[in-house]
């Protein structure tokens, strides 16, 4: 298969797929070790997952060096690389004490004469189906905790961001313990995956993310989904509302917008309205391309080229049917890359494509509000749940109006935190997701199952016992 570099446009890269076969040894390889990994407790594993970190770290320069070009961007890229091993620490370090914290103790049951024990095992192979926004930490972001629940992990990274896989593969080798192996290739490779793995974990689009939930049901594993997300942000009529801008355009446009939790829609009130959008259109312009040099400026290209096509077409619709562009609004091509400068919609309307579906990219439509329950009603009419933010006077204030949206995680006085802060335990709504949350405890507590021992500690009834009762 052939990758494309998104600051050149230029087809650079090669790699061999994986072929069905090749999935299945995978995934063999990994069962043979798993009994093993777990029966080395949470500590010993936790000790693996430091060396690891210590691995990655080390060379981490290499792979956010790959990443870079995977991605178009540098400085996120070293964020990721060293996301990772922090990921890896975090559990290394949280992990035996969620262990420890298990109730496993005899009870007594309802049932007289019986007591209760509770045993958990881990699920024996998990499987991951990572999407190129953010390839590196999103391929490990659930396979860390699996790996420290006792499951070896099975990933297959996006086939648009390959390059990363190659220095990791060498940092692999170097703690080779940890069960975790990759599998290259696409949508053919992903539905293999799905049928060798126990709990199959899929971050990416909503229509996609259907077609791993049928495909899992249909092998009767759990699937759990992180899907397409349309974040709304409220900014009420007693906020700061140049605090509240510069708050908006970061939240809105790191990584160029290619985030799930990106906020895609601004709802404020219209006291403040015309400081906010003078604010806001100021900071846009502010913002600098990363081109020529990587290392400068605030934003990189479109990792996946044909998704600037996409954002281009939802602003072209809506500016067709009414709507304003303050500033951006155009598709520049810079070296061969796709790239786009911050965009600011105003006069936009509930129907319009930009605010109904996903961007995915540094666009950010503007509505003035003038009651509180409108805005939050607003927010709430959409299909996606995944987060929001809330921008006040206070935080008791953002608070009130945050506890009524209704998304599975909500930032007050900031946005899109969910990418910073990992143990806030939440879960995805509506079509944004499927099953228990991967932060907090509930990211490593969700790989074990759970085992009853039955304990009859009295007699056992006989037949005769049973038909008197029944009498």
């Amino acid at each position: 298969m052939k990758a494309i570099n998104p600051r050149t446009g230029e087809t650079d890269y090669e790699f061999a797929e994986s072929s069905l076969g090749e999935v299945a040894a995978a995934a063999q390889r990994l069962r043979d070790r798993q009994a093993d990994w777990e029966k080395k407790g949470p500590e010993a594993r936790a000790k693996v997952l430091v060396a690891m970190a210590e691995a990655v770290e080390a060379r981490s320069a290499d792979i956010a060096d790959a990443l870079a070009i995977d991605t178009g961007r540098q400085a996120v890229a070293r964020m990721e690389a060293f996301g990772f091993a922090g990921s890896l620490r975090r559990w290394a370090a949280r992990g035996p004490e969620l262990f420890a914290g298990l109730p496993r103790d005899r009870r007594p049951s309802a049932t007289p004469g019986v007591e209760l024990e509770t045993r958990y095992s881990a699920y024996p192979l998990f499987g991951a189906i990572a999407p190129w926004n953010f390839p590196v930490i999103l391929s490990h972001i659930d396979a860390n905790a699996a790996l420290m629940a006792g499951s070896a992990a099975l990933v297959k990274p996006s086939e648009i961001t390959p390059r990363w896989v190659e220095p990791m593969r060498e940092v692999l080798a170097q703690v080779p313990e940890l069960p975790l192996e990759y599998v290259m290739g696409g949508p053919e490779v992903g539905q293999a995956l799905i049928e060798q793995v126990d709990y199959v974990c899929f971050t990416g689009s909503t229509a996609t993310g259907r077609k791993v939930a049928e495909a899992a049901a249909r092998n009767l594993i759990p699937a759990n989904l992180e899907l397409g997300g349309k974040d709304p942000l409220i900014v009420t009529a007693s906020a700061d509302p140049i605090w509240a801008a510069q708050v908006a355009l970061r939240a809105s446009i790191v990584a160029t917008g290619q985030a799930c939790q990106s906020i895609e829609r601004i709802y404020v009130a219209r006291e403040i309205a015309e400081l906010f959008l003078e604010e806001l259109v100021r900071g846009a312009e502010a913002v600098e391309l990363a081109y020529p040099d990587p290392g400068k400026g605030h934003l990189g290209p479109f990792i996946f080229p044909p998704q600037a096509s996409k954002v281009a077409e939802q602003i072209d619709t809506a500016h067709a049917a009414g709507a304003r562009v303050l500033t951006g609004g155009e598709v520049e091509n810079h070296g061969g890359g796709a790239w786009m400068r911050p965009t600011i919609l105003t006069d936009v309307t509930p129907d319009m494509a930009v605010i109904r579906e996903e961007t995915f990219g540094p666009v950010l439509p503007v509505i003035v509000y003038d009651d509180i329950g409108d805005a939050i009603a607003q927010a709430n009419d959409t299909t996606y749940g995944l987060s929001a933010a809330v921008l006040a006077g206070s935080l008791d204030e953002a608070a009130e109006v945050g506890a009524q949206i209704d998304a599975g995680a909500i930032s007050l006085q900031d946005g899109a935190m969910t990418s910073m802060v990992n143990d806030a335990t939440n879960m995805s709504r509506k079509t944004s997701g499927l099953g228990p949350s991967r932060m907090g405890d509930e990211g490593m507590l969700r790989f074990l199952r759970q085992q009853a021992l039955i304990r009859r500690v009295t007699e056992a009834p006989t037949i005769e016992a049973y038909a008197e009762d029944a009498r």
